[in-house]
């Protein structure tokens, strides 16, 4: 079962559902997909955000070879947050240039 089902389940369990917003059908569905969508993204933001920071850790600790699995970790992580369209791509560049960049410290 997706993720988004199980928030529009559990949003019709409780009762919730989309009282005070639109009366048409269509508009509803969108409301329940948007919530849907928002939860999806918010674990790929943090997921991201994650292996970041796991990245930074490592790059504090001065540990080259744990800093490069992290960083490869990370930089996927980035680049599929762009593909999906939680990120932008040019902060997605900012954000990849500063972990290069780092990781080219530690040396």
């Amino acid at each position: 079962m997706k993720s988004g089902t199980r928030e529009r389940d559990e949003i019709r369990e409780n009762g919730k559902g989309v009282s005070g917003l639109p009366n048409i059908k269509s508009a509803k569905k969108r409301v329940l997909i948007g919530k849907a969508r928002n939860l999806r993204n918010r674990a790929r933001r943090s997921d991201m955000k994650t292996a970041i920071k796991k990245f930074d850790a490592a790059a504090a600790d001065g540990n080259r070879a744990d800093a490069e699995a992290a960083y490869k970790i990370a930089v996927r992580k980035v680049d599929q947050a762009v593909s999906k369209g939680v990120l932008h791509k040019n902060a997605a560049a900012h954000r990849k240039s500063a972990m290069t960049l780092k990781l080219n410290r530690i040396g």
